[in-house]
């Protein structure tokens, strides 16, 4: 068979589960519809870790189409059945959930197809067409169809020619196609993607997905700001002195080896995440929250970003690269002792930079970013630093000023907001501390929030281009940090390794802030008065 089900004794019916929540963008009903999730790269790491659980999530709490099926594809004879329990064991290690339930698995078992398919080519695809036009025929419906590259970016241009010439990609409003991250190297190779993706599709069929920006803090920066009227009146350049954005990890490059070395720092974690993080931080109010209007909002903080000064990168670009060292009482090894990396290696796993947005509300605010490996800590985090008060009416002896007023959003290890500012001690003596006011998602609502592929499939499959990146925003951001790879490349002896394990980077990090009269604002889950 070129199709292969998991076998009825009624006809083909797929996932017949209900979809009864409402949608999350501006009350749209979960409409009951047919939609067929077309699985590139079925057998490999991401489908296996992120994209089969989240599905499985999703089923569980109801919130697939009411006819879905998950079309895997592959070159390897196998079954659905085969595939099933494959699946089985990678949602019982990956979920959040655990363990799948026996029924419900089941359940979930039965939208699975696989179907084996030769070269990404219009010939190629000829299995997937029949699968596709046989449940849709089943159905007696037109189905929707999304199209999942989880593959390699070198198999993004044969896969997008191949489904237009097969005229899958033609019902514009149907069709969509997905594609991860890395979208290029560069500016000029990322246009390359783009302008493959765009010749069959249109930009609004076309779905980019960055995770980080489906977890629910990250969302919810835009819920802070904008429906709450204590912040937004605040927020720029006259009461906020500075913004720090850390993505801090423990882990080394572990299995990651082959595509980091061809990455580094930059390409991995600022290109997409941290420069996300800065457009939400600093992006104005929109009209409605809608998809082009909120995109359109984060574009123009991207073109508002000062240029790198070419002759002055070292004061506003650091880059490093870890050394063995200690985590948690851990012996860990160098960046260049780690499997399948060069030993000489010039590929920074850490770096940090100096942005500034030139326009009204930000002139003149520095926004620190760092990211790194094998730092001391796990956490993602936007801390958010105030003016220091105009006149100082207590002694400095008081307390007055040893921690800076601030806002801290934390999006992982923890999910929640932090707004740090002075009170009184109690007791006759009249002194200072920092305190906290801490807003916890766990323990307000009570409930785990979705991994964040949980949220981005949804809005796949609903339509909703919301929290994807389009092809401008891609390309903004690649163009700012052009002059930083540009320079990089051209320094031959980085002096590597430049941080030991365990340590929060290079010395260079620190002078990149204390030039500005700054340190790095140490994450509030690290606080011995708040440890998370």
């Amino acid at each position: 068979m070129l199709c292969l089900g998991q076998g009825r004794s009624a006809e083909w019916l797929g996932c017949l589960r209900p979809s009864p929540y409402p949608g999350r963008v501006n009350g749209m009903a979960a409409e009951a519809k047919a939609l067929q999730l077309v699985l590139f790269g079925a057998t490999g790491d991401l489908a296996a870790r992120l994209i089969v659980p989240a599905l499985f999530n999703l089923y569980l709490d109801a919130l697939l189409p009411e006819r879905f099926t998950l079309v895997a594809t592959g070159r390897g004879q196998r079954d659905a059945a085969t595939l099933a329990h494959q699946y089985h064991a990678d949602v019982a290690r990956f979920s959040r959930r655990g363990k799948p339930p026996a029924k419900e698995w089941a359940g979930f078992a039965q939208c699975l197809r696989y179907v084996q398919m030769g070269p990404a080519d219009k010939a190629g695809l000829e299995p997937l067409v029949r699968c596709l036009a046989a449940q849709d025929e089943q159905w007696r419906t037109r189905s929707e169809r999304v199209y999942y590259l989880a593959t390699p970016p070198e198999a993004f241009e044969p896969v997008a020619r191949a489904l237009d010439e097969a005229g899958l990609a033609h019902d514009r409003k149907g069709a969509r196609i997905v594609v991860e991250k890395p979208l290029g190297r560069d500016l000029a190779s990322s246009r390359d993607i783009n302008r493959v993706l765009a010749h069959g599709f249109e930009e609004r069929q076309i779905y980019r997905i960055d995770h980080f920006l489906g977890k629910e803090t990250v969302q919810n920066i835009l819920a802070m700001r904008f429906a709450n009227p204590i912040f937004e009146p605040i927020w720029d350049r006259r009461y906020i002195d500075h913004v720090v954005i850390t993505v801090a990890e423990t882990l080394g490059v572990g299995h990651r080896a082959g595509y980091y070395e061809q990455a580094g720092a930059l390409r991995d974690m600022v290109q997409n995440h941290l420069l996300q993080l800065l457009c939400l931080v600093a992006m104005e109010p929109p009209v409605a929250y809608a998809a082009d209007d909120i995109r359109d909002k984060k574009l123009e903080v991207l073109r508002a970003v000062r240029p790198f000064p070419r002759d002055r990168m070292h004061e506003y670009a650091v880059r490093g690269q870890y050394d063995g060292g200690w985590i948690e009482g851990r012996e860990e090894r160098a960046y260049r002792a780690e499997p399948k990396v060069d030993r000489q290696s010039r590929t920074e796993t850490y770096c940090a930079l100096k942005l500034f947005v030139d326009n009204w509300r930000w002139q003149g605010v520095p926004f620190y970013l760092r990211t790194g490996k094998r730092l001391p800590v796990k956490c993602s985090e936007i801390s958010v630093r105030f003016r220091d008060v105009p006149h100082r009416a207590f002694d400095p002896s008081l307390g007055l000023n040893a921690e800076p007023t601030r806002v801290v959003i934390q999006i992982q290890p923890a999910e929640g907001i932090v707004v740090r500012f002075t009170a009184k001690e109690p007791g006759a003596i009249f002194r200072l501390r920092p305190v906290n006011m801490r807003f916890s998602y766990g323990e307000v609502f009570q409930k785990p929030s979705p991994d964040a592929y949980e949220t981005l499939l949804w809005d796949i499959m609903h339509n909703d281009a919301t929290l994807f990146m389009r092809a401008d925003q891609v390309e903004a951001a690649w163009g700012l940090l052009e002059p930083v790879l540009v320079a990089w490349a051209d320094h031959e002896d980085p002096g590597f390794p430049n941080y030991a394990a365990g340590s929060w980077g290079p010395e260079a990090a620190e002078l990149l802030v204390a030039r500005d009269g700054h340190s790095w604002l140490t994450p509030i889950m690290m606080h011995p008065a708040n440890p998370c």
